[in-house]
């Protein structure tokens, strides 16, 4: 069976990981689970995502997939690609063939989570657009995730060109196409989604025709069930919901 993991509210928050994560995927591994972790937020290159998990006690190997990577999949060999976002969508963005730039003329503004993010780009992003460069963002998260609470993400970074561009982009993440095809070839058909998110992780499962587990690790907690999609089980935890799918706990 194969396991797609969310990382922000479900591995970790933050830099601080999740009690019982390692330990969940630990057991994930030693049952011959297919594993994909995959995360909508898109600034850090997919080997410092790797190194960050094995800072964390997981080895991930090749099974990390970012948004980016999504948006990249978007792009076509030696077109100009304005970047808003972090290293990881400079890196995907490259490594499809595409050149990254700073400014017009581009033939594509691609959003992606930046905390440098600031109008000057936003107004650059939006200029390229107006001027025909397609709109593509890795994801359009509204927040995602954090020890200290939610705080924007890329969605938010997103609006502002959308509304400045007068433009509708294209969304490579969760839970929308580029992301589940990306998913589906690294993990093949049938499993879980486990995520924190019903709009974004749930609406993902059903577009892989997965079943969504949702743990109250990070943006959805107790109090804001039910949610829709229903997922197809709820556990305080990643581990807790490995052990109950296992048939580990009594």
């Amino acid at each position: 069976m194969s396991w797609v993991l969310d990382l922000d509210g479900v591995v970790w928050l933050g830099d601080a990981p999740l009690p019982g994560a390692s330990d969940a995927v630990r057991l994930l591994r030693e049952h011959g689970e297919s594993l994909a972790f995959v995360t909508n937020n898109s600034y850090a290159r997919r080997q410092d995502v790797a190194d960050k998990l094995g800072r964390q006690g997981i080895d991930a190997g090749t099974d990390v997939l970012t948004s980016a990577m999504a948006a990249a999949a978007l792009i076509e060999r030696g077109e100009r690609v304005l970047v808003c976002g972090g290293p990881g969508v400079v890196e995907a963005v490259e490594s499809a063939g595409g050149h990254a730039v700073l400014d017009a003329p581009a033939d594509v503004v691609v959003v992606g989570y930046d905390p440098a993010f600031d109008y000057d780009r936003m107004r650059r992003a939006a200029a390229a657009v107006e001027r025909g460069a397609r709109l593509v963002a890795t994801n359009d998260d509204a927040t995602y995730p954090t020890p200290n609470g939610p705080v924007p993400g890329a969605g938010s970074i997103l609006a502002s060109i959308v509304t400045a561009a007068d433009a509708r982009p294209t969304i490579a993440g969760k839970p929308n196409s580029p992301m589940a095809d990306l998913a589906r070839r690294h993990v093949g058909i049938g499993g879980w989604v486990v995520g924190d998110r019903a709009e974004t992780d749930g609406r993902f499962a059903r577009a892989l025709g997965f079943r969504f587990g949702l743990v109250l690790t990070g943006v959805t907690a107790r109090v804001d069930l039910p949610v829709d999609p229903s997922p197809d089980a709820v556990a305080a935890d990643l581990l807790a919901l490995v052990e109950d799918q296992l048939g580990l706990r009594a």
